[in-house]
């Protein structure tokens, strides 16, 4: 017969722990409430220091002066606001601000190499989003794909519950092979879309590309977003 020396306080925390364990491993498929205030505050930060304004600083330095160059340059400062910002709010580091940081880094490097004309940034912009498109086809070698750790971004509102519950739902093969094709549709979609700004760069004017650059990204993102909402469903179903 065994003896159990431990004490009451002991007893009474482990069988709180195995409880708590036991409730995270029944839970694990069911989502936890989300905070639908801080992911729209999010949607909002993001698409106005990424999209907005760009195009405003753009407008307002070409009218006092600046070279197309230059402005494009200088526009390039707020999506890294954008990161910053994230980071800050969130109190960590996460994978998707990483990536992000990592991109906006390669362009202004790439930016500082070569011709230094409006076209030629514009043409090594599309560039960069073509590498994410790659990068998006390279993770799927990867023990986990990219779309992993965007879907945990956007599909979740960063507090622990729900991070937890994204990290947990990788258990399931249904969801791994959801995110997989995710992470291939993205890649090729970005890839396509590169090719397609590249050569809108060689037929469009500077000022209309300033305009139609961001909406083109942003509209592929949103088709992407749509057709991985509804791909999602379906696979749910």
């Amino acid at each position: 017969m065994s003896t159990d020396n431990r004490s009451p306080a002991e007893t009474t925390e482990t069988a709180g722990t195995a409880e708590t364990a036991g409730t995270a491993a029944g839970d694990a498929g069911k989502r936890p409430a989300r905070s639908k205030g801080a992911s729209v505050l999010g949607w909002i930060l993001t698409i106005g220091l990424t999209v907005v304004a760009p195009i405003l600083t753009y407008d307002t330095l070409t009218d006092r002066g600046w070279s197309e160059f230059a402005a494009l340059l200088a526009g390039s400062v707020w999506p890294v606001l954008d990161s910053a910002v994230m980071i800050a709010w969130r109190r960590k580091v996460d994978e998707f601000a990483v990536v992000t940081l990592v991109f906006l880094v390669i362009t202004a490097v790439v930016s500082l190499l070569g011709a230094h004309t409006a076209r030629a940034l514009l043409v090594k912009d599309s560039g960069v989003t073509g590498l994410f498109g790659l990068l998006c086809l390279g993770t799927l070698l990867a023990p986990r794909p990219l779309m992993f750790y965007f879907g945990r971004k956007f599909a979740t509102d960063g507090t622990p519950a729900s991070t937890a519950w994204w990290n947990g739902m990788w258990q399931y093969e249904g969801f791994r092979s959801t995110l997989r094709t995710m992470t291939l549709v993205w890649g090729v979609a970005y890839v396509v879309e590169a090719l397609v700004r590249i050569a809108l760069a060689y037929t469009l004017s500077t000022s209309a590309m300033v305009v139609l650059s961001p909406v083109m990204i942003y509209t592929v993102l949103g088709a992407l977003a749509v057709w991985t909402a509804w791909f999602g469903r379906r696979r749910a179903a």
